[in-house]
């Protein structure tokens, strides 16, 4: 089962040339993409952005995941993300992934090593915590590096 979980959580994550800051600012986009994705979350569904440990906001719902991204982007003009690994955990899935965000009027893009612990309840996703170091997201997932 938990090879399923690891196809799930990948399967919808979205493709590494999708501009992630245009798609959870633009309504209409959004609102595609949330009806296309929402049989495969629980409604109920927690997403937790990176932060200092402890303090993190809960966002419940895809609305709530659509304000931590929103929350995330902020300073960027664009950004998309690639998934480097995954790693089945047995109800989590870790995503390792490289980030890439521009910022208003500055030409290149920076890189940031991103990283998601993904939880799968039942068949659909229940949770996503998002880390700013992989080192926690490990910890997390109850994996070593």
């Amino acid at each position: 089962m938990s090879q399923q979980n690891v196809e799930l959580v990948t399967s919808l994550q979205l493709a590494p040339d999708v501009d992630v800051a245009e798609l959870f600012r633009d309504d209409d986009m959004w609102s595609e993409l949330a009806n296309a994705v929402a049989p495969f979350f629980h409604p109920n569904f927690e997403s937790v952005p990176p932060g200092v440990p402890g303090t993190e906001k809960v966002h419940i719902g895809l609305d709530g995941l659509r304000g931590a991204w929103l929350g995330w982007l902020e300073p960027w003009l664009s950004y998309r993300s690639e998934i480097k690994q995954a790693f089945d955990a047995g109800d989590r899935v870790l995503l390792l992934v490289q980030d890439y965000g521009r910022r208003e009027r500055v030409a290149e893009e920076v890189k940031i090593d991103g990283s998601a612990v993904w939880t799968v309840s039942n068949g659909k996703i229940a949770r996503a915590e998002f880390f700013a170091l992989r080192s926690d997201a490990f910890k997390a997932a109850g994996l070593t590096e």
